[in-house]
Formats: structure tokens, C-alpha cells, sequence
């Protein structure tokens, strides 16, 4: 007879509430063998609602490649609000038997989450591209017509795009477009996207607040926290504040 030790390694290989060996195990009286099997349904059951909702956000991208399209790039921003530092965009196309249940809206996930994350898709992802916006842009164009620009610069960076889904924006590039609200929460492409300019953004920041100490960036990545307004009274604007926004433009 098998020990509780080892009915609790042989389950953690089953994915499957009919695998014939939990039907073995149901007639198992231990105590012990029951609640793994509770246990074991229970992590099967999990990882089912989450293949499942990862599924739907893959409506999109199917959609596409039922009409024959092969790089479909999902496309996000992070940093239009913040008073300091750039807005960075992100377009990912990932491969069509991508399969990482974790990927979802960056918001949604834990620093080092979102690290694991990052690494992940850089290695799996078809392509990968970048666009970064810095302040003096944003100041000269304007907030949303700086991160157009730098969704531009990112789609651009990628070495085949033939789709684009995008979280609430249309660019003026040619090449078929979705725009969908919430985009991040409803995409895997774009939640991808989310999550390699949240990134990339953060680490910018974080290089900044070694340069620009006094206005807490590692921490506040450039929004306007109770400690960021202190460090700009106390220390005045730096070259990466947006001066076109308040309260900066009437601190000048």
C-alpha cells in the first residue's frame, strides 16, 4: 500500500479529476488520502478557471488568425498620468501556442510577478518592441499625442507585425486595428504589452531616483505622492518633470 507521502507526490503530476488514479484513490478510507484528493480537486479546479478565462482572453487574437493574419501585436502604455519622468509603450507578439496563465493587467499583478512575467515574454514572445516618450516630448506634444508616438515607436521596433489590438486608442498607421476598452484586462497580447512597458517604465524610474534623489521616484514612479510634492517644493523641478503639467507649469 502506498504511504500518504507518496499519494501526495503522484497527485501533484494530475491535472484531471478522471484520471483513473484518483478514482483508485476514492476508495482509499484514510483520512489522509481523502484530504489530498480534496486538496488535489481543489488546485484542479483552479487551474481550470484560470486556462478558462485565459482562453477568453485570447478571443481577439483568434479572431485574427481565423481571417489569416500570423503577427498580431497587442499595444499598451504605462505613464500618462504622472507628473515626472516618460510615457512607454509596448507592442508584443506572442506565438499562437503562447500558454502562460499568469499574463494578465499588469495592475492586477505583484512587482515581482510582473518581473517573472517580463522575463518570460522576452524569451517567448515573437517580437518585442519598445517606445519611450520623455518629458520634453510630452511638454511639446502633449500627453496623448506623446503616447501615440511612442505606441508608433514601439510597433516600428518589432521585427513582423501584420495586426494591431490596442487598449483604447487607434493609431494613424497602416495596419488592421482593434480598439478595445479596458484592452488589458480582455487580451492576453495586450496585457503582455501592459506588462513589459510597466516594467520598463518602473526601471527608468527607479534609474532616475539614483540621479534625482529628494523626490522618492523608486517608489512613487513619478505620480504625484504626498513625498514627490515635498521633494519639488524642496528641491524645485528637475529636467524629467512635465512642465506643461500642474502643479509644475506654475512653479516655473
Amino acid at each position: 500500500m502506498e504511504t500518504i507521502a507518496q499519494i501526495k507526490r503522484n497527485l501533484q503530476k494530475i491535472n484531471q479529476m478522471d484520471d483513473p488514479y484518483i478514482k483508485q484513490l476514492q476508495n482509499d478510507s484514510r483520512k489522509g488520502v481523502q484530504t489530498l484528493l480534496k486538496q488535489c480537486e481543489q488546485r484542479i479546479q483552479k487551474f481550470a478557471e484560470k486556462k478558462a478565462h485565459f482562453d477568453e482572453r485570447l478571443i481577439y487574437e483568434k479572431q485574427y488568425r481565423q481571417n489569416g493574419y500570423t503577427f498580431i501585436a497587442g499595444v499598451d502604455e504605462v505613464g500618462r498620468g504622472p507628473l515626472a519622468g516618460p510615457v512607454v509603450a509596448a507592442a508584443v507578439v506572442l506565438p499562437e501556442d503562447f500558454a502562460e496563465l499568469d499574463v494578465d493587467d499588469s495592475k492586477k499583478l505583484s512587482k515581482v510577478k510582473r518581473e517573472q512575467l517580463f522575463d518570460i515574454i522576452q524569451e517567448k514572445a515573437c517580437g518585442v518592441g519598445i517606445g519611450i516618450c520623455e518629458a520634453s516630448v510630452i511638454d511639446e506634444l502633449n500627453i496623448y499625442q506623446a503616447t501615440k508616438k511612442a505606441m508608433g515607436e514601439a510597433i516600428q521596433a518589432l521585427p513582423q507585425c501584420d495586426a494591431l489590438l490596442l487598449d483604447a486608442m487607434i493609431l494613424d498607421i497602416d495596419y488592421p486595428q482593434e480598439k478595445i476598452i479596458k484592452g488589458d484586462a480582455k487580451s492576453v497580447s495586450i496585457a503582455a504589452a501592459s506588462i513589459v512597458a510597466k516594467v520598463t517604465r518602473d526601471r527608468l524610474m527607479e534609474r532616475y531616483a539614483e540621479i534625482y534623489p529628494g523626490y522618492d521616484f523608486e517608489h512613487n514612479m513619478g505620480y504625484g505622492t504626498q513625498k514627490h510634492l515635498e521633494g519639488l517644493r524642496q528641491y524645485g523641478v528637475t529636467p524629467i518633470h512635465r512642465k506643461s503639467f500642474e502643479p509644475i507649469k506654475s512653479m516655473q
